[in-house]
């Protein structure tokens, strides 16, 4: 495979959404639990996550004032001291404000994780010397959008990363399916029907046929693996 092996792993509600206020209810904390000890056991290179994911999870929307950062070319930068374990930033338009190269989170599953960010030439310049400033990868696939077979292409060729979780949002997920890009789907199910105006899994997806390779029940959760046919 020219590519890493993707897993799309996610916490849904009943009706298949993964983003909404559904998710910070009692009754999706047991779930939570057991998606991030999923996520820890499974033992992959990183994980992938889109702009606004990353925003809530990690940056708290913080962006810095790049004005002062050298215009840098745009080619890709690989720093020296790749650390194999990789938080993967699909960052289109260059909007994620990063204060170190590494993921803090009390987590295992995501700390330490080195950044990564896929960019498309849509960049400022500027950000590039911020990111160059902090020592943090970037590599460009697309001019005007992000192209996933192009990203994914490099990641395997320029850092040998063999797996990687795909963790959302919808709209990333959905990108991926399109490009035929999930290999495998691991979803944990909360006992939950969500918001109508909550997102699906995949957002604009096509058809894509899977088959059921596992499943479980813990504790009323139900734990389901499916893998491309």
């Amino acid at each position: 495979m020219t590519r890493p092996y993707i897993i799309c792993h996610m916490v849904t509600s009943i009706d298949g959404k993964v983003t909404g206020e559904f998710l910070y209810k009692p009754e999706c904390e047991k779930a939570t639990d057991i998606y991030y000890e999923i996520n820890r056991n499974l033992k992959c290179n990183g994980f992938i996550c889109g702009r606004v994911t990353m925003e809530g999870s990690f940056t708290n929307c913080w962006y810095p004032d790049i004005s002062a950062f050298s215009e840098e070319e745009k080619i890709d930068f690989i720093p020296e001291n790749l650390s194999g374990f990789y938080a993967v930033c699909f960052d289109t338009y260059g909007k994620l404000g990063w204060k170190n190269a590494f993921i803090e989170d009390e987590d295992e599953g995501y700390n330490k994780a080195q950044i990564i960010e896929i960019l498309s030439e849509n960049v400022n310049k500027k950000y590039l010397g911020y990111l160059k400033s902090k020592n943090i990868p970037y590599i460009f696939a697309g001019k005007e959008k992000t192209d996933v077979n192009t990203a994914l292409k490099k990641l395997k060729e320029l850092f040998n990363i063999e797996m990687l979780l795909l963790e959302g949002g919808s709209i990333l997920n959905g990108a991926f399916l399109k490009a035929d890009a999930v290999d495998e789907i691991s979803l944990v199910t909360a006992p939950i029907v969500a918001d109508k105006n909550d997102k699906p899994l995949f957002m604009n997806s096509e058809t894509r046929n899977f088959e059921l390779s596992k499943y479980s029940n813990q504790n009323g959760i139900l734990i389901s693996n499916y893998r491309r046919k």
